[in-house]
């Protein structure tokens, strides 16, 4: 992906092909049963994964954690008939997932969604709408938080939708600061009528199982960081040893030698903070939630830092489109906002600290 990145960035291209390719790896469904199309691989792996694939593309790496939370999370609370209609082509990626959560006016309020799904029959009436979607437009399949209750997070459902279903619209591409190997849209329900049987659990279920997919979600997005982060520390370094002011190598420069030692300090740090998460996550301990939410907060505060800090090695030349770093910088920078933002992480940190 590297050599594309500036390219896919620049003309906002969606590189279907290119993600269909990492799916004949395996990396459409990385944690998804192999029974469906999945590698069934951990969530340690999973990590690992997505902090390698961030390093060439974070925009495009970013979009497919997305896909991957989409995918489980049908693979996991659906049943086998709708594991088996969508999971094969999600996991080689012939179709791509988007989740549906936010809205227009519920962002970090989650529990807030008024998107409404009314039971008629053996169908939903859906109404309402969807913001920020990743995918949006573009994607195949969307699995959508709505309200089939009352107020609160028990009156919400999981729905899954088709492109293509009547009443299912989307808005205005949007023009975003980075993320630009990927389409972001928003998502309208119309009317739009869903068979019953795509409800993934049981009514009132869906606001659980969101939460359950941001656990994982939240991991994913700080691998794609941690890789963001590697890949700058590399072009800092590089740009040290080459750069020469004051008729020596940047590199020769103690304070810089000790940004830098810092910038690499923090990246471990961080890496190993989301591998923990990682592992928790899989062995389903109970501080799991917390652990997921503490190192995203922690690693892609750190990461996102540290692109900076190699943007402002590189000087000038680090605010030009022909260096990689700015574009790192740009890319890192929303991850600190979704999955739930770093003050939802460090509301969730502090009321498990305090309601012991």
């Amino acid at each position: 992906m590297a050599p594309h990145m500036a390219e896919w960035d620049e003309k906002e291209i969606f590189p279907v092909d290119t993600m269909r390719k990492a799916a004949q790896l395996g990396f459409g469904g990385i944690y998804v049963k192999p029974d469906v199309g999945g590698s069934g691989l951990s969530r340690l792996d999973t990590s690992i994964i997505f902090e390698a694939l961030s390093t060439g593309c974070t925009s495009t790496t970013a979009y497919m954690s997305i896909h991957n939370m989409c995918v489980w999370m049908i693979d996991t609370f659906g049943n086998e008939e709708q594991r088996r209609r969508f999971c094969p082509s999600l996991c080689s990626m012939e179709q791509f997932a988007s989740y549906c959560l936010t809205e227009p006016g519920s962002g970090s309020d989650a529990a807030s969604l008024l998107t409404s799904a009314r039971r008629k029959g053996d169908t939903y009436v859906l109404n309402g709408s969807k913001a920020f979607i990743s995918g949006g437009g573009d994607a195949d399949v969307y699995v959508v938080m709505c309200r089939t209750g009352g107020p609160g997070p028990k009156g919400i459902s999981c729905l899954v939708l088709e492109k293509g279903t009547p009443g299912l619209s989307f808005g205005k591409k949007e023009r975003k600061v980075g993320w630009n190997s990927q389409p972001t849209r928003a998502v309208i329900f119309e009317d739009c009528v869903v068979p019953v049987s795509n409800r993934l659990g049981a009514e009132g279920q869906g606001f659980s199982i969101a939460m359950k997919g941001l656990n994982g979600g939240r991991i994913n997005i700080a691998s794609c960081s941690l890789g963001a982060a590697h890949a700058s520390v590399l072009l800092a370094q590089e740009h040290l040893t080459v750069r020469k002011q004051f008729g020596e190598p940047l590199a020769n420069n103690q304070y810089l030698q000790f940004r830098l030692a810092e910038m690499a300090t923090c990246l471990v740090a961080a890496r190993l903070m989301v591998r923990n998460a990682a592992r928790a996550l899989q062995e389903e301990l109970g501080d799991a939630p917390v652990l997921c939410s503490m190192a995203k907060l922690f690693a892609t505060d750190a990461c996102f830092e540290i692109c900076n800090q190699a943007l402002q090695m590189h000087g000038g030349y680090g605010y030009l489109k022909d260096y990689a770093v700015q574009q790192f910088v740009r890319d890192v920078r929303v991850h600190q906002i979704l999955e739930g933002t770093n003050e939802v992480m460090r509301m969730i940190v502090a009321r498990s600290l305090l309601q012991g």
